[in-house]
């Protein structure tokens, strides 16, 4: 149900809105990383460390035209991925809620897991490109470690603070809607 505050609480019915709000949160967080570290700030792009990796990736140095035409398709590959994600995310969020959708986009609920999303993103993507394939790193040097590490972290909170702000929120059931709007219709549906 919504109250007057339009906080909304999903609950463990098969139109709860965690899913969406978790995939649409990988999706903005990824495109965040993406414009912010690769093209805003210039960090890294997707293969800027394959001359070091663990997986045999041929280098494409970052400072030469063919090596930034390579590293930017790969990061506009990762853009569309992403972007895939968000879009998956608003056809599911749409799909399950049927009513009160203005309250729904103002709960705590779904930004709590969309936080939940883009911390999961942090995580995976710092563990596996980061960590585990070592194809890039959030600031490539000397102290690439404690940025790798420092975008874990953030992943973290995201994910903490993400499930706190959730939890926040007022119970709402997705579908709840679909009688009332039926009654309202004389029985009809639509």
């Amino acid at each position: 149900m919504a109250d007057s505050a339009g906080e909304v609480r999903e609950g463990s019915a098969p139109g709860s809105i965690r899913l969406p709000g978790i995939v649409l949160g990988v999706g903005l967080g990824g495109l965040v990383d993406g414009i912010l570290l690769h093209q805003l700030l210039q960090w890294h792009h997707m293969l800027t460390s394959t001359n070091d990796d663990r997986i045999g990736v041929k280098y494409y140095a970052p400072n030469t035209v063919s090596g930034l035409e390579m590293n930017t398709v790969w990061d506009g590959v990762f853009h569309a991925v992403c972007w895939l994600a968000v879009l998956l995310g608003l056809g599911i969020l749409y799909a399950r809620v049927t009513h009160d959708r203005r309250r729904v986009w103002a709960s705590r609920v779904l930004w709590g897991w969309i936080l939940v999303g883009w911390g999961l993103f942090n995580i995976v993507e710092g563990l596996l490109d980061h960590q585990i394939l070592g194809i890039h790193h959030v600031y490539a040097g000397e102290h690439q470690i404690w940025w790798d590490m420092a975008f874990l972290f953030l992943g973290a909170v995201l994910v903490a603070g993400g499930h706190l702000l959730q939890r926040g929120g007022r119970p709402f059931d997705p579908g709840a809607g679909d009688a009332a709007d039926a009654r309202a219709r004389g029985g009809r549906r639509l």
